[in-house]
């Protein structure tokens, strides 16, 4: 029986070339790990009912919110401990990215923006670009199971962020969960920092992330929305693994 294994999907072409050296990042830290690699298509959805396949239709991210909870939790039936990195996270200091001792654990996102009166501010929150769950947690199956019942009792307009970084910060801040704090998330402000070299954005993020990151979401949804441009995030990437060595 495998120890460990790590998860990731996207739908195929992917959209940006860029998208490749985050897989190969995590493909590279596998290797370096002895951990098993699943790469999953659109057989991702396999287990989600169509009645939400059909309610989050406009809005895909939330189904593979859903779908892949059911992933690691088949998974886990063949390993002793599973792990979901999304396809555009960067493992960028493999050596020092390390799966924690405990017996489940979520990423830190520490988001960096400007307050409706154009001060910077960091929302701290957790995310689920990185998810590990071992054999035995007391979490997976509770998630999964509120997930999806949040999913099928919900008749409005949902937030992409639903049954994701929402529900996950929600029960976070009652139940202070397991968080690898080198799991990191960028928000645009930062990433144009990091390019630029410094910056208050930049320097807010490191004084408000409880440590330092060594593998990062760099939110392909920023690109989506205009936010950052490809040539920036290429730029980011090849500025990471440069550090990085």
């Amino acid at each position: 029986m495998s120890q460990t294994l790590v998860i990731q999907s996207h739908r195929s072409p992917l959209p940006y070339s860029w998208i490749e050296s985050c897989l190969e990042s995590v493909r590279h830290w596998c290797g370096m790990n002895q951990y098993k690699y699943q790469f999953i298509g659109d057989e991702l959805f396999e287990n989600v009912t169509g009645d939400i396949l059909e309610k989050t239709r406009q809005q895909k991210v939330i189904a593979a919110d859903l779908a892949r909870l059911f992933a690691l939790q088949d998974a886990l039936l063949n390993n002793q401990t599973v792990v979901w990195l999304d396809a555009d996270f960067l493992i960028f200091s493999p050596e020092k990215f390390v799966l924690p001792d405990q017996s489940y654990a979520v990423g830190r996102e520490v988001w960096v923006q400007q307050d409706k009166n154009g001060k910077l501010k960091a929302y701290k929150k957790v995310h689920n670009a990185f998810l590990m769950f071992r054999r035995g947690n007391s979490f997976l199956d509770f998630y999964a199971d509120t997930a999806q019942r949040l999913l099928e009792q919900n008749q409005g307009a949902m937030p992409p962020q639903f049954i994701g970084p929402k529900l996950l910060t929600a029960l976070h801040n009652v139940t202070n969960l397991p968080v690898l704090e080198t799991a990191g998330m960028f928000s645009p402000m930062v990433i144009k920092d990091i390019i630029q070299g410094q910056g208050p954005a930049l320097e807010l993020f490191q004084t408000q992330s409880p440590a330092t990151i060594t593998g990062v979401n760099v939110c392909i949804s920023s690109l989506d929305k205009n936010e950052v441009t490809a040539s920036e995030m290429n730029l980011l990437i090849e500025l990471l693994l440069a550090q990085a060595h």
